[in-house]
């Protein structure tokens, strides 16, 4: 009897708990089931929204884990030196990793390269902390091993900016594949990560300046280039149209350097508004003199030949000055200096009031105008020389080739062109023995050199004339610092052998204009060559001139179209020429020309 009533009692306990368990359950899913008949609809579409967007991101995923599974790590020797390790090679994948990612191969301290992941761990940890690690890890490192590392060459060291680079040529070389006008979401993600990239990376040239963010958007554009290779797989048409992107490439790259070289040269043969404004300044200052006050001193010194004479043919007087006042304040005996500066008649007043106002200390200046040789130029011909640059076909540069006939009583003089800086005292010329030769000058055939010219590079050789009588293989020389021999010029009568080849080049074409070919022409065999150290050339077009070349030298020159003068000037050259000018005067600062 006790166990039925406790049977019967623990069966109503069971159902009364059945009953309280059921119960909310059964009034939840009937809700569930009225709310189900009106809005069914709109969840249905916003679940099959989401469930989209979940495959497109697992597909992006699958894309990017078989990105970093497939591109594996080589193991390169860049070099290897006897008992030296390369540095590329020092650390290998493990592919059993436990994150199953390569391993961080580090090059000169750098903690990322090309295919380099992230560990885990590291994701969320500040830049300082990453930072200490990566010390502590390379002086955890053997010393031998950061030597090594340390002294790998950069090229291996920017393979990341290479590969940037290469990522955005392939990936605008893809999105010439779409069509026209398509908006699809494979054209708005390549165009997307091309922007990002191109924005992260910047004009960085060195893998050490990559950022965090270019690095991750390296290995985003690297899964959506996987994703294109699958899209585009025909090789055939990326091969053209990489093809037709360097051919386009290249055509803008020849542009814009003939474009460049016409401007520089253009440039060149412009004068800049100060130096007009100069001489204008000048010239009017110089007519508000009484006429005895326009005389320059020491007149009986001109034709002395026991000093040291030296030409400048000029029309720039800012540039003469320069001349004039390095080679006095170098000068051991500058009272033993005459200067003999040929203008034109345009500029004579002003090169005349400038070394009035503006005496060289005790050296000798005479100035002229080169009117007053009118019999000694055959103009006609000077202007049939095929060239636009007004340099070639002046006859201040033709000049040079009268100097006998100019200083009838001096035996010896120096010709120094208008853009040479003097940095050494140059009286040492005047004891050269020129061994019965008629030009002392620098040579110009060192190949490798900054000044290295060839006689076959100026002159036509195909003309059998000059083939016969010239050989294309003989030593050239420079034009701008020339001792000359004037009783041997007199003697071989050289100014007629320079009428002769002048005028034959204007019948046909026997070489490029300019008074240096045809100074080789008449100077050939009649030139003695002289130690470098008196003349350094290059400072107007070549950069990579050598500084101890420079310290070393007696005369530097800015031939090219980079004059010091101008705005196009090599920086780094200006501070030897602008010591020797004078800014501080009244007309120059008035004229704007600032140092």
């Amino acid at each position: 009897m006790r166990f039925t009533r406790r049977f019967t009692r623990i069966f109503i306990i069971l159902c009364l708990i059945a009953v309280f368990v059921t119960t909310p359950i059964l009034l939840f899913s009937s809700h569930r089931l009225i709310h189900l008949g009106s809005d069914a609809s709109k969840e249905f579409v916003g679940d099959l929204s989401i469930l989209k967007h979940r495959i497109e991101v697992q597909a992006l995923n699958a894309v990017q884990q078989e990105e970093v599974e497939t591109l594996k790590e080589p193991i390169l020797d860049v070099y290897r030196d006897g008992n030296q390790i390369s540095a590329v090679s020092l650390y290998t994948i493990d592919k059993n990793d436990s994150l199953g990612q390569p391993k961080n191969v580090s090059l000169a301290g750098n903690n990322e390269t090309t295919h380099d992941t992230k560990k885990v761990g590291q994701q969320n940890l500040p830049e300082e902390t990453l930072g200490r690690r990566e010390k502590a890890s390379e002086k955890s490192r053997p010393k031998e091993v950061r030597q090594n590392v340390q002294s790998h060459p950069r090229r291996v060291l920017d393979e990341r900016v290479k590969e940037i680079k290469d990522q955005l040529i392939r990936a605008k070389a893809f999105l010439n594949f779409a069509p026209a006008g398509s908006n699809s979401n494979f054209v708005k993600e390549i165009k997307l990560r091309i922007k990002d990239l191109e924005r992260a990376a910047g004009e960085v040239s060195k893998d050490s300046d990559l950022s965090r963010r270019a690095i991750q958007k390296m290995k985003a554009m690297s899964a959506t280039l996987s994703k294109a290779s699958r899209l585009f797989p025909d090789c055939s048409a990326m091969v053209k149209k990489l093809r037709a992107m360097t051919y386009n490439a290249e055509e803008q790259l020849r542009t814009q350097k003939n474009q460049a070289s016409f401007l520089e040269n253009l440039a060149g043969r412009t004068t800049p508004k100060g130096l007009h404004c100069l001489s204008m300044r000048l010239t009017t200052e110089y007519f508000a003199l009484q006429t005895e006050e326009q005389k320059l001193p020491n007149q009986h010194k001109f034709q002395n030949p026991d000093l040291h004479h030296f030409a400048v043919f000029s029309d720039n007087v800012l540039a003469c000055s320069a001349v004039v006042n390095s080679t006095v304040s170098t000068a051991r005996a500058p009272e033993k200096i005459v200067f003999h500066i040929v203008t034109d008649s345009l500029n004579l007043p002003a090169m005349t009031m400038w070394f009035l106002s503006n005496p060289p200390g005790k050296a000798t200046i005479q100035i002229q105008s080169i009117d007053m040789f009118d019999w000694l130029l055959n103009k006609d011909t000077l202007q049939k020389q095929e060239s636009l640059d007004p340099r070639y076909t002046s006859p201040l540069n033709h000049l040079r080739f009268y100097l006998p006939e100019i200083f009838p009583y001096l035996n010896k003089i120096v010709l120094l062109d208008h853009d040479v800086v003097v940095k050494r005292d140059l009286s040492g010329l005047w004891h050269i023995n020129m061994n019965g030769k008629v030009n002392g000058a620098v040579e110009t055939c060192l190949e490798g050199e900054p000044s290295f010219r060839r006689m076959d590079m100026l002159i036509n050789f195909t003309d059998p004339m000059v083939a016969t009588k010239f050989d294309a293989k003989s030593c050239t020389w420079a034009f701008g610092m020339n001792l000359f021999d004037l009783q041997e010029w007199r003697k071989r009568n050289l100014t007629g052998l320079y009428h002769k080849y002048l005028d034959l080049g204007s019948d046909r074409p026997l070489m490029k204009a300019g008074t240096l070919p045809i100074g080789w022409m008449t100077f050939y065999k009649h030139t003695r060559a002289i130690d470098r150290r008196w003349h350094v050339l290059g400072l107007g077009y070549d950069s990579g001139v050598k500084l101890n070349e420079i310290e070393q030298a007696a005369v530097i020159h800015y031939d090219g179209v980079m004059k010091p003068w101008l705005e196009i000037g090599l920086q780094k050259f200006k501070p030897y020429w602008k010591k020797h000018v004078r800014y501080e005067h009244p007309f120059v600062q008035q004229c704007n020309i600032h140092d």
